[in-house]
């Protein structure tokens, strides 16, 4: 199923199921919601919809945290 879907084509039932899985699946070993995003042709907010929605903890933002110099 992560083959590349139309851009805007109605994604429901078993469909959606299938894709939720699989990406799912994907992003808990470390993919990015960015990479997914652009393997499947959606967009980011339709690919993070589909993962809130197949209950995924999503991971917080990378790169540079600040730290107070105290």
């Amino acid at each position: 199923m992560a083959e590349t879907l139309r851009k805007g084509t109605r994604v429901t039932g078993s469909d959606r199921s299938d894709l939720a899985s699989d990406l799912k699946e994907r992003y808990e070993q470390g993919e990015s919601i960015r990479s997914l995003a652009a393997a499947t042709g959606r967009s980011y907010g339709f690919v993070h919809r589909l993962l809130t929605e197949a209950g995924v903890v999503l991971r917080g933002r990378g790169g540079a945290t600040r730290r107070n110099q105290g």
